[in-house]
């Protein structure tokens, strides 16, 4: 998979601030979505993620989302499907369905506006993509309303939660809802998910998460992902948004790669990058699987 938008699109010079995060670059400068989307996929990457994290209503207003969501959904897909169908391979456009009240806080959830949103997303993504991304989920009622949402629209769905991923944190990995991650994994499958990711996470969270979910996943055909971020861990806090979150130093392409090699080795068959992980990890990614690949062969 491609890594981070918002952090790519903050390195490129583009329009940048919070609430909006990466939407504003769609709404005032799409340059350089494109951009990062081009050097997502000339650094390797197989997959890239619509530019649509940002585009629900407690980030781009409501009466902003009202007005114009669909419209930058489609243009969201329409950037990344021109980006993959002008690079002479196959490279699959995943639209992203993002949490729709916060990121992280499951407690913000709201089962009964979830569905009003959702369509915005889906009729402006839909005629761009190859497969839905639900990403980010912080709990299984979250996700599997968008799964339900999707799931007879013909294509694809893999689900991606995010992990409680305190500073210290040992033990059996659990959603940010405190649900185990290998139920949900089950829970998710059950509903009619293609696969099972897990994203926007500490690194060091995601193998008991990996193995949690191919306990319960023994199928090696059904994709287990992982694309974690380099965020510094952040104390719970009830002002959303209150400042752009602070980038580890140690998580360089290098550092990355190693997780990385970790998770191949529990059972990913997915990965990529989240917040902070830039196209020079995914180039140092592309590089480790061709690498063995070619050992592999007689």
């Amino acid at each position: 998979m491609d890594g981070g938008m918002g952090r790519l699109l903050e390195r490129l010079g583009a329009p940048f601030r919070l609430p909006e995060w990466s939407a504003l670059s769609l709404i005032e400068a799409p340059e350089f979505v494109t951009r990062a989307h081009q050097a997502y996929v000339d650094s390797g990457a197989d997959i890239i993620t619509t530019n649509s994290y940002g585009l629900v209503p407690h980030m781009l207003g409501a009466e902003r989302f009202a007005s114009h969501g669909k419209t930058l959904a489609d243009l969201a897909g329409r950037l990344a499907r021109d980006v993959a169908g002008s690079t002479g391979r196959k490279v699959l456009v995943a639209g992203s369905l993002p949490p729709l009240f916060e990121s992280y806080r499951p407690d913000r959830f709201q089962s009964d506006e979830a569905p009003r949103i959702l369509q915005s997303l889906i009729d402006g993504l839909r005629p761009h993509i190859d497969l839905w991304l639900i990403e980010t989920q912080s709990s299984t009622i979250e996700a599997l309303t968008a799964i339900a949402a999707v799931k007879d629209l013909g294509l694809p769905v893999y689900v991606s939660y995010t992990l409680k991923d305190e500073t210290g944190r040992v033990g059996p990995a659990e959603l940010r809802s405190g649900e185990p991650a290998g139920e949900a994994a089950r829970k998710t499958l059950e509903a009619g998910a293609s696969g099972v990711f897990f994203n926007c996470s500490q690194p060091e969270v995601m193998s008991e998460a990996v193995l949690a979910a191919r306990r319960v996943i023994d199928d090696p055909r059904i994709p287990v992902g992982v694309y974690a971020n380099a965020f510094l861990p952040e104390p719970p806090s009830d002002e959303p948004y209150a400042g752009i979150s602070e980038i580890r130093e140690d998580l360089g392409p290098e550092n990355y790669l190693k997780w990385v090699d970790r998770w191949i080795g529990q059972g990913a068959t997915v990965v990529g990058g989240c917040c902070g992980i830039g196209p020079e990890h995914i180039e140092a990614i592309k590089a480790f699987r061709d690498g063995r690949s070619a050992n592999e062969q007689p």
